[in-house]
């Protein structure tokens, strides 16, 4: 028999244990020898291949415990087959077939399952090492001794979510394991093109964490190192970044190919195949005999057999537009409080947000807010003063300027049953967490059912002279993802019965406040706790002559002009962008038959746009004038007081109500 060449330290382990890892790697290359077959036959639309790299997937899986979360990629297939993952569901999924995972919704391993403690990628790569921070401080909080694992390539390593989330689980000292599988090649790229340093580990020292460089190909140095440092963290918590060298021995994808790739390295990572000379090892040590493997072998290829023929009897799912719809949200179960009776106090617009931040805290202990500078100094507008003294720094959480990681370690908590606050120092700064937002959060119940129980607080609007980076209103970035709610409150009333609806919500919120109102504003609210249902608009104003449907800021520029001019006019607060309420859209179109909306974003793509198109297929009979828009200028917000005026749509309003009237 030839020398492995993989040398295999001999430490004392069951020969059952042995046995099982060998097992564990048998199984994921006979699956994935199987599925290459079908993807030839085109029963399979695409696959990754992650033979020559199982010992990486099998060798962690199985040295963690069976309800602590791993975080897998595209060749992780050990970790589905490693946590018993029935195969009947996984070909299903394969074949988007009603028994998988996402209804159809999504393929290969873009999924979770929270039966096995499986959160599976999204293409981006990246992000999903800040969820895996997310589940390791929802175990930290709630002192459990546990931990989460998450795997990247060495491409993702050059990503900005990567960085960000090892910085913050440093600084926090999570107990996650990051696992980097350097496997040569990034598609086509080498890494001598993808990073400028021998070890990847190294990146470790930069952000004060333990790192550590493991042959990716022995499956006993990946099991026992992982399970050693696992056993340590979960006693004391702190991330750690691991980096297995291994190989990608088949293209990025079957269609890509591996032509790129210089045949003699080929060759000599052949020599290196996980399960080939691990076999030879147990062969050698006489754990395992031929009969054995062939047993082994002949055992599994009946059970992906049987579970291939199951498969083939399942249709592909067939669905409707209500149930594709349904499914875009997490049911809201809990009922809205209505308690606006008792005592009441005059309160700034920033103060209801504050009141409503520290009754949800007190309502939700599962509540947790993060944000920069939130912790004592109380956020740069003092939202949450005094928020720590009360609470404590554990559920008040100051974050560095990780914006991406903070919502993915928000949604990462959200899969351990927390809920929580991120607040955006400024609406402006939430494109360094965009990604985050509109492909993790706003997707994820709808691809594998997981509501993702998020509010990320919005410090939007203009007229307040901060000039193009802390003025925008960008709202609609928002409103055209589907997933995601959007509240605009324009009231201190409606500011805090939103927030705690919103807080209620198991669904990603985007909750915008405009931060001329902050204390410009004051009404008397209820001291007690309120929630305001959302979706539902209300009409602050009433009259015959027109209908000003609005938002935000500018429903104060409405009224302000009606009463300044004496405008019999409808004034329709929207208050929640989405879910929109149409009804109340349609009723005051067909009750005044004049309609401007008014609204302080940009014109292009601006909510007007939208409402108009509505109004204009639903209620056209109804209309004695075209549907005008009234916005703010296709342009950066400019920061002199002169030329913001000229940009904010309160310049334009009384042009456009002389001219509907006129009409």
């Amino acid at each position: 028999m030839a020398k492995a060449a993989i040398q295999y330290a001999k430490k004392k382990h069951s020969k059952q244990t042995l046995v099982d890892l060998y097992k564990g790697l048998l199984k994921p290359r006979l699956i994935e020898e199987k599925m290459l077959s079908l993807l030839r036959q085109g029963k399979i639309s695409k696959w990754f291949s992650g033979i020559g790299q199982e010992a990486i997937s099998v060798g962690c899986t199985f040295a963690l415990e069976s309800d602590e979360m791993i975080f897998p990629m595209h060749r992780n297939l050990g970790v589905f087959t490693s946590r018993e993952v029935p195969l009947e569901r996984l070909f299903c999924q394969w074949q988007g077939k009603i028994d998988g995972f996402t209804k159809g919704r999504d393929r290969s391993f873009h999924f979770g399952t929270k039966d096995y403690n499986i959160v599976g990628m999204i293409s981006h790569l990246g992000p999903q090492l800040a969820l895996a921070g997310g589940v390791a401080l929802a175990h930290k909080l709630k002192k459990e001794k546990k931990i989460a694992l998450a795997f990247t390539g060495e491409g993702g390593t050059s990503e900005g979510d990567f960085h960000e989330a090892l910085n913050v689980a440093s600084v926090w000292k999570l107990p996650v394991i990051f696992v980097i599988e350097n496997n040569g090649y990034g598609l086509s790229t080498p890494t001598s093109e993808q990073y400028n340093c021998v070890d990847l580990a190294d990146r470790g020292v930069g952000y004060g964490m333990r790192s550590y460089v493991l042959d990716g190909n022995n499956i006993l140095e990946v099991y026992e190192t992982i399970k050693k440092l696992a056993e340590e963290i979960r006693k004391k918590p702190e991330p750690i970044l691991i980096e297995c060298k291994t190989f990608r021995m088949r293209g990025h994808e079957e269609a890509s190919g591996t032509k790129y790739v210089p045949k003699k390295l080929m060759d000599s990572w052949a020599k290196k195949d996980p399960l080939k000379n691990y076999e030879e090892f147990l062969l050698k040590g006489k754990y395992i005999s031929k009969e054995d493997i062939a047993g082994f072998t002949k055992e599994i290829k009946a059970e992906i057999k049987a579970a291939l023929n199951y498969a083939a009897t399942v249709p592909e799912r067939e669905s409707t537009i209500e149930d594709e719809l349904a499914d875009v949200y997490a049911s809201n179960v809990s009922e809205i409080v209505e308690n606006a009776n008792g005592k009441r106090s005059e309160k700034r617009y920033i103060d209801s947000i504050s009141d409503g931040l520290r009754e949800g805290m007190r309502k939700h202990d599962n509540l947790v807010l993060m944000g920069q500078d939130i912790a004592d100094y109380g956020g740069v507008f003092k939202i949450t003063d005094g928020f720590v003294e009360e609470f404590g720094k554990d559920r008040v959480r100051n974050t560095p300027l990780c914006e991406s990681a903070i919502i993915g370690i928000a949604l990462g908590m959200s899969l351990r049953g927390f809920k929580t606050m991120v607040e955006m120092q400024f609406a402006d700064f939430v494109t360094c967490g965009f990604n985050q937002i509109v492909n993790n959060l706003a997707k994820v119940h709808y691809r594998w059912g997981h509501a993702a129980d998020v509010v990320i607080r919005m410090p939007a609007g203009g007229g307040v002279a901060a000039g193009p980076f802390h003025s925008q209103t960008n709202e609609m970035w928002f409103v055209h993802t589907p997933g995601l709610k959007v509240v605009f409150p324009s009231n201190p009333y409606d500011a805090k019965g939103l927030l705690l609806a919103s807080l209620s919500d198991p669904n990603p919120v985007m909750f915008f406040e405009h931060k001329a109102l902050y204390r410009s504003l004051s009404e008397e609210i209820p001291d007690a706790y309120y929630e305001i249902e959302l979706g539902k608009a209300k009409l602050v104003r009433e009259g015959n002559d027109l209908s000003i449907i609005t938002y935000g800021q500018a429903v104060h520029w409405a009224v302000e002009y009606c009463e300044k001019n004496n405008v019999s006019a409808d004034i329709l607060d929207l208050r929640s962008l989405v879910p929109l309420d149409y009804e109340a859209i349609e009723t005051t179109t067909k009750k005044t038959n004049r309609v401007i909306v008014l609204h302080e974003d940009v014109r292009t793509g601006g909510l007007g746009a939208d409402i108009s198109a509505h109004i204009s297929e639903h209620c056209f009979e109804h209309l004695d004038a075209p549907v005008l828009r009234v916005t703010n200028l296709d342009s950066a917000v400019p920061f002199g007081k002169h030329l913001e005026n000229i940009y904010l749509a309160k310049e334009r309003l009384s042009s456009a109500v002389e001219k509907i009237l006129e009409y």
